[in-house]
């Protein structure tokens, strides 16, 4: 820490010097988040293996952290800018690895997360952004739920006039990560060589009074090794829909017929407001990933073949009316799943690096940081489950205090029969942290439900800082039979099944 202090201050030293002579303007934003969190995250509450019974999550119910976030922007004009962007966190209290410990020196929690160049084509409405960046696909109604993530990419955007646009990105995700073993002697098993994913993707913003649509395409390519030796697993299960777990659906196991194979993916976001204070935003996504090849799955029943391809479409709404008061409404969605035969591939929908915002337990719907751990709110594509909620958005009824609440219903569309494909109960885990393990898409039946309840409560104390309680509960409706009989039979596992809850406190400093 202290070494990145006497950094800064060089360096602003520096851009002050330098700006005199050049005409640069430096400025710089940030923010100071300080978060206090109880919760109990585990849909799982005991194991019972040949009559032993275990706790199923041994995290602690109480956490505390922080995170801070760097911005300095060197601006020209507006014709020439870069941007680098810091984040020292996240740094959970009284943990060594985190630099939260006693003595509290760490260089582990120093990240850069993002650094970028925007620049114009002169004498034209054509702009290029490139270097690492938050890199989200249009999206309205409950966030992105198939990209929305920093990645090195290029963008170039042009503005045709004040109603058409078009927008093009070619992002890097992954390149030379595989490390080659000495066992592997295939041509193709070298290291860094067929290991990259890149993505294409093109849009085109149209803005008219009252209506914005952005219809997109996007291509993707993924090398043979991009995630052969598990270097980027917890993508792999988004990617593809298997998971890894000693012998099942293992992505070491499968056959790699292809050297690349091809993904694409579209979407189409539109809003109204013709009608105001009435909004109304759909989205409609549809993915298709090819196959990587095929393996065998070991469960129970026997082995069975499985393929690595995938295919499925979301369709997602919210219609909300603005009052005085505050802006009730209402949203849902529903996405395509699983058929009940591997053989034939996912019916799911293949994700990047998604961000479901409906709900703020199971989604990204508020500050998307806990103190300790997001809990379940990564990569939240809502692939292979359906939902519909009410909401009562920024109720106010103090002055600078603003409420929000919702209620949803979390169903699944996945058939019952996949349920002894899963690794862990009710495909949830017992703690979505465990490296290899967890299912990062939340795995539903058509025979499980999940009731979930936010109260998000922001106090601005003063213009830059504000105070922010969250408190949220699920109600599990999952079924523990079909889980049971699909997996419980594996070692003769049993479990006990439990409501999972947060309460959450964060002091926030924008700069």
């Amino acid at each position: 820490m202290k070494r990145l202090v006497t950094l800064v201050l060089a360096a602003g030293l520096f851009f002050s010097a330098a700006s005199g002579s050049q005409a640069i303007e430096f400025k710089v934003a940030g923010e100071w988040l300080m978060g206090f969190n109880a919760a109990q995250g585990s849909l799982v509450s005991h194991k019972r293996t040949n009559g032993t019974r275990t706790k199923a999550d041994n995290k602690d119910i109480f956490s505390a952290g922080q995170r801070l976030r760097l911005q300095l922007d060197a601006v020209a004009s507006e014709q020439l800018s870069g941007t680098v962007f810091f984040e020292i966190g996240d740094t959970v209290w009284g943990q060594s690895s985190t630099g939260g410990a006693l003595g509290a020196d760490s260089t582990e929690v120093i990240k850069l997360k993002r650094a970028y160049l925007d620049w114009a084509v002169p004498d034209t409405d054509l702009k290029v952004r490139m270097g690492l960046q938050g890199l989200p696909l249009p999206f309205v109604a409950g966030g992105s739920a198939i990209l929305n993530d920093d990645v090195a990419a290029v963008v170039a955007s042009y503005k045709f006039n004040e109603n058409v646009g078009l927008t093009f990105f070619w992002a890097r995700p992954y390149n030379d990560n595989y490390q080659a073993r000495n066992w592997e002697t295939s041509s193709n098993n070298r290291t860094s060589y067929l290991d990259n994913m890149d993505l294409f993707s093109l849009a085109l913003p149209l803005t008219f009074e009252g209506i914005e649509a952005t219809p997109w395409i996007m291509y993707g390519s993924l090398g043979q090794n991009t995630f052969r030796d598990n270097t980027n697993v917890r993508r792999w299960f988004t990617m593809s829909g298997y998971e890894s777990d000693s012998g099942r659906w293992n992505s070491e196991e499968f056959d790699r017929e292809r050297a690349t194979t091809s993904a694409f993916w579209a979407g189409l976001p539109v809003k109204l407001t013709l009608w105001e204070p009435l909004n109304i935003e759909f989205d409609i996504n549809y993915g298709y990933l090819q196959s990587m090849g095929r393996g065998t799955i070991h469960s129970r029943y026997g082995s069975e073949r499985y393929d690595t391809r995938r295919e499925g479409w979301l369709a997602k709404a919210l219609i909300e009316y603005k009052m005085d008061w505050g802006t009730p409404g209402i949203f849902g969605w529903y996405s395509s799943g699983d058929d009940g035969n591997p053989g034939n591939g996912s019916e799911r929908m293949p994700t990047v690096s998604a961000a479901g915002n409906f709900t703020s337990f199971l989604g990204d719907g508020n500050l998307a940081w806990a103190s300790s751990t997001d809990l379940y709110d990564r990569n939240l594509s809502y692939s292979g489950t359906w939902g519909i909620g009410l909401q009562l958005k920024d109720m106010s009824f103090v002055e600078d205090l603003k409420h929000t609440f919702r209620a949803a219903y979390w169903g699944g569309t996945n058939s019952p029969a996949m349920a002894k494909y899963a690794n862990s109960p009710w495909g949830w885990g017992s703690s979505v942290d465990e490296a290899d393990h967890a299912d990062l898409e939340h795995y539903l039946t058509t025979n499980d439900g999940i009731l979930e309840f936010n109260l998000v409560n922001v106090y601005q104390l003063y213009e830059n800082f504000q105070i922010n309680l969250e408190l949220s509960y699920l109600v599990n409706f999952i079924d523990q039979g079909t889980w049971e009989r699909s997996i419980g039979g594996v070692n003769g596992d049993t479990y006990t099944k439990q409501d999972a809850w947060k309460a959450q406190l964060i002091f926030a400093y924008t700069f």
